[in-house]
């Protein structure tokens, strides 16, 4: 966990260093005051749709997670590209809005300014030198009321990439908006689904073993879409446990957008379902089916299918999906209340 004292420290140097780079001149030491609101300034600023690649990657705010929050694991960005054309990066998602993608960092380099820590690494030192490319993992949390309920999401890219930017950073932000907590899930990509949901499973696992520390509830819901919508609805069928984690409790609620997957248990959480009705990489009729056999055993499930949408369309702005966050946490709200 980085300490307010070590993220000034480590922002302090990102910024000397962008000074150099951008030739600023030899001056007097300002006070230590000085420099420390120096740096919270820089670490506050805001990104805009205008802004590039290399923004984000230099931003102090994401000092030592940069390239965590982009989504090619092994991939030399453009750093000139802006904003509006971060879609390119996504080759399986829709409707991504370079202002949706630049609110949602916002409130990341907000809560950061402010000295809260953004980002988690739930893996020890230990296991990334066992495993070194857990060191592409970690959690971004969006916080809402302590002791709230928190949910995990699980961005798609076909397990080729992590759509946090499209898929995960704006979902929390809502989700946190409404008073729950969110954390955003960046598992390790390039791998078949049973790596990734074993990096979910460790993430639970830790949130629910620090929950005190992070100030969050231990009742939690699971949301993911696409490829993370599997990694979700896997967990939420055979427990945190199977994929390696702790012997935790299922999740209170599951929420799947747009994937084909088909597999269940007999008894599943209440499951909350969205596709676009001209989705070509995962069919309704496929989704439609899981639904119809988790009504069958008894489970509660909501389904929507929205109108000239295809795959990946994230928060759906602009679009017949617009809106289906917001009934997906009241759907949430529903199997909290049943559980108690």
């Amino acid at each position: 966990m980085m300490t307010t004292a070590t993220y000034l420290a480590v922002t302090s140097i990102v910024f000397t260093l962008l000074n150099k780079v951008h030739g600023a001149h030899a001056q007097t030491p300002p006070s230590s005051n000085d420099r420390q609101s120096n740096v919270i300034a820089k670490a506050g600023s805001h990104l805009a749709v205008q802004s590039t690649i290399g923004d984000i990657l230099r931003h102090p705010a994401f000092a030592g997670f940069s390239r965590l929050i982009l989504p090619w694991d092994d991939r030399v960005y453009e750093e000139q590209m802006p904003l509006t054309r971060i879609a390119s990066l996504l080759p399986y998602h829709t409707h991504v809005d370079p202002e949706t993608v630049a609110n949602a960092l916002n409130r990341m380099i907000d809560d950061a300014a402010r000295g809260q820590t953004v980002f988690y690494s739930f893996y020890s030192e230990t296991q990334k030198k066992q495993q070194p490319e857990r060191a592409n993992t970690g959690l971004f949390f969006f916080r809402g009321r302590p002791g709230a309920p928190f949910a995990v999401i699980s961005p798609g890219g076909g397990f080729s990439y992590v759509g946090s930017i499209h898929e995960g950073f704006p979902y929390a932000e809502a989700i946190s908006r409404n008073g729950y907590n969110a954390f955003v899930l960046k598992y390790r990509a390039g791998h078949a689904g049973e790596v990734a949901t074993q990096d979910l499973a460790s993430a639970v696992s830790y949130i629910l073993r620090n929950a005190e520390a992070l100030g969050v509830g231990r009742s939690y819901s699971l949301w993911g879409s696409s490829a993370g919508a599997r990694m979700a609805a896997a967990i939420g069928s055979h427990g945190v446990a199977n994929y390696g984690g702790d012997d935790a409790p299922k999740p209170s609620t599951i929420v799947m957008a747009y994937t084909g997957h088909s597999d269940y248990s007999p008894t599943e959480p209440p499951t909350f379902v969205v596709v676009g009705e001209a989705d070509g990489i995962a069919p309704p009729a496929a989704m439609e089916r899981r639904v119809a056999a988790l009504r069958k055993s008894g489970t509660p499930v909501a389904y929507h299918k929205y109108r000239n949408l295809g795959h990946g369309f994230g928060l759906g702005t602009g679009t017949s999906a617009e809106g289906w966050v917001s009934e997906a946490i009241r759907f949430w709200e529903t199997s909290i209340r049943r559980q108690r």
